[in-house]
Order: C-alpha cells, then structure tokens, then sequence
C-alpha cells in the first residue's frame, strides 16, 4: 500500500497531464524503463545549463520507487491530473468544426482560423490550451491576423503562411497554461482572428480533435514589454552524409535586459543546440544546451528567475546538424542534400531569446539595433558557418 501510494504521488507530478493512471498501472515495466533511461517525463535541456520553471525531471528517489512499483494502485480514487483546476477564464475561444484526422499517413500540420470580434485591443497574461484528443496533437502554435482572406482551416507546416499580428505562444504535451511574466502581456488586437495552428499524427485509426483555448486578461497594457531577440542561420546547405554540419550567429545587446526565456527551433536533422551569454567582463553564462534536439519535443522555455545581461553583453547560437544515414531520424534514406527552408525535409535555425529590457525608454534602441540585424541577414551576410 505505502509503495502504491508512493508510486501514484510520483505520477500524479510528473505524468498525469499527458498520461491516464489506469494506463500506465497497466504498463509498470515499461513506465519503469522510461523514466529510468530519461526518456520520460520529456525534458531535453541539459542540467546545469540553465535553470528554468517547471523542468520535468524525476529524482533518484522518483526513479527508484517507479523500479519498485507494481502496477498495483491504493484502491482509492484519483484525478486524472495533477494540475489544478483553473479560474473561469475571460474569454474562450473554440475551433467551430471537429476536424477529422484519418488513421494512417505523415503527421499533418494543419491552420484553423477563428473570429474573435473583439470591440477593442485586450491584453492577454495566461493562455490555457486545452485539446480534445491528446493521443493526436502532438503540439499547438497560436497568431493572430487581420488578414480577411484566410480559408476556415488550411495545410501549414512550418510558418501559418502570412505575416502574424502578433504570436500567442504554443503548446506541447507536459506543459501548464501559458504565464506572462510579470508586468509583461500579449496583444490580443480589435477584430483579430485567432489562427490554430496543430500538429497531428495519426493514431491508427480515424480520430477527431476540437481544440479550445482559454484566454486571462490583465488589467490593462503591460508596463514592461518582451522583445524577441532572434539569433537565426539561414546558412544552411548540408551535403549528403555530413554528420557534424555546424551553423552560428549572434547579436550583443545594445541596452540592459533580463532573459526571461528561450525558444530553441529547427527541424529533423538537428542533433545538438547550444545558446550562451559572453558578459563585457568575459564571463560566460549559459542559455541553453540540448545535446539530443528531437523536433517530437520542441517546447519554449522560462528561465527560474530573469538572467540579467548588461548592454554590451554578445548572445550566441550554434547548431549542428547530422545528415548521415547513421542519423535515425534522417527523413531521407539514403541521405540527400539539404538547405534551409520551411519544409519537413528542410532545415532551419533559430534560438529566440525573450528579453525584458530594464528601461521602456530604451525599446527603439533595442528594436532598431535589431532591425539592423534584420536587414543584415535578407542582404546575404549571413554569420558563420563551417
């Protein structure tokens, strides 16, 4: 009994947001090697190099009561899900139509655009997704556009095909509502619609998903704002078999910031993404480092406490990449040339970093240095690369 009650209490944390108790009581050996060889929870993020909120990791302690556990439950109830029940949300916004994913066939990626109607601008602090059918989205990106001329749902892989109004975050299995840091808020805009964009894989059999999402409104615009300070490589041409294919760049601050957080993205061939800070002193501190990049388990990633980077202080990026037929998740068998692009077979590069900078007065210079960068990179003088 006090094994089941242990073992329950490890899952209830760590797991039931993605996974019924009933299935995994019926699967104790294989929750047992999972979590044992760290393939679950997902948590791709080296320990060490970086500390952020939320990291799915189990103790020594976690792991070994999981090696113990039967299967065998307490005979008492259990919520499906550890997480705690949300307030009524502001506003909710569901997907019209079920959308019918067909049993067997490639993922899909696939846009669902809704109007809002909105009689003004709000701001939005939590964003809560909730999809109907967990066994097939694999993971959610949220817009908004003021663009009429959209269909009511569309193949997106990729970008959502337009220039977004503003971004709204994203979802993957594991992850809790969506937070704003403090005194920070997303721009949800009058007469916007939401575009939805889901990744789906097929379950085996015809499956049906109808998304809603939960939006919590501050009080008011923020008074800090979060700026995307983007380190992108579209430098990318991978000859065939090239198992350690290198891209780089990088930007130094021109004002005070705080990182509040990192998104890593690239697609199937990425095997190891790296992302530090050089402070003016010459200090080095780490941003982050997934040494085992699997597109599957792409999250976004708030730092425990916002990292304070003084002006002058150089962020840099470094992916590489494994194009080599001993490179599992190689798409292409045998392998073949591969360049930058927004295709599943293409490749791409970027490490966003999401700082908060000290003083609002210094925005435009953070914006204009960063347009600059910008317009660097569409002339063609990319950063290194081997």
């Amino acid at each position: 009994m006090l094994l089941a009650l242990a073992a329950i209490s490890v899952l209830e944390k760590h797991c039931l947001s993605c996974h019924a108790l009933e299935q995994l009581a019926a699967r104790p050996k294989m929750v047992a090697s999972v979590t044992a060889s760290g393939y679950m929870p997902p948590w791709k993020p080296v320990r060490g190099f970086g500390s952020f909120q939320g990291e799915r990791r189990l103790s020594a302690q976690e792991i070994a009561v999981l090696q113990r556990w039967d299967g065998k439950l307490d005979g008492e109830p259990h919520a499906s899900s550890a997480v705690a029940p949300m307030p009524p949300p502001d506003l909710t916004v569901t997907m019209p139509q079920p959308y019918t994913v067909r049993p067997d066939g490639p993922d899909r990626y696939r846009c669902f655009v809704v109007p809002l109607h909105l009689a003004e601008d709000r701001w939005i602090r939590i964003v809560d997704f909730q999809p109907s059918n967990r066994k097939i989205v694999h993971h959610a990106l949220f817009f908004t556009t003021l663009k009429r001329d959209l269909p009511a749902d569309y193949p997106c892989f990729g970008t959502p095909g337009f220039v977004p109004t503003s971004s709204l975050g994203g979802w993957s299995p594991g992850n809790q509502p969506l937070e704003m840091p403090a005194g920070t808020a997303m721009r949800l805009p009058k007469d916007a619609h939401l575009v939805i964009q889901l990744h789906f894989h097929p379950s085996g059999k015809s499956e049906e998903e109808q998304s809603k999402l939960n939006f919590y409104f501050a009080p008011g615009p923020p008074t800090r704002h979060i700026v995307d300070v983007g380190l992108v490589s579209k430098a990318i041409d991978i000859p065939p078999g090239d198992a350690a294919y290198i891209v780089r760049d990088h930007f130094t601050l021109p004002v005070d910031v705080h990182a509040a957080g990192i998104i890593p993205h690239a697609h199937y061939l990425c095997r190891d993404v790296k992302g530090w800070a050089t402070l003016p002193g010459g200090r080095r501190v780490w941003l982050l480092w997934i040494k085992d990049w699997d597109f599957d388990w792409q999250d976004r990633y708030w730092y425990s406490r916002p990292v304070p980077f003084p002006a002058g202080t150089r962020v840099d990026m470094e992916f590489t990449f494994d194009n080599s037929a001993a490179n599992p998740r190689n798409p292409s068998s045998p392998p073949v040339r591969v360049t930058w692009g927004a295709g599943s077979k293409d490749e791409m590069a970027g490490l966003h970093i999401q700082v908060i900078p000290d003083r609002e007065e210094d925005l435009p210079e953070l914006g204009k240095a960063l347009w600059g960068k910008v317009m660097r990179m569409v002339g063609g003088r990319f950063y290194e690369q081997r």
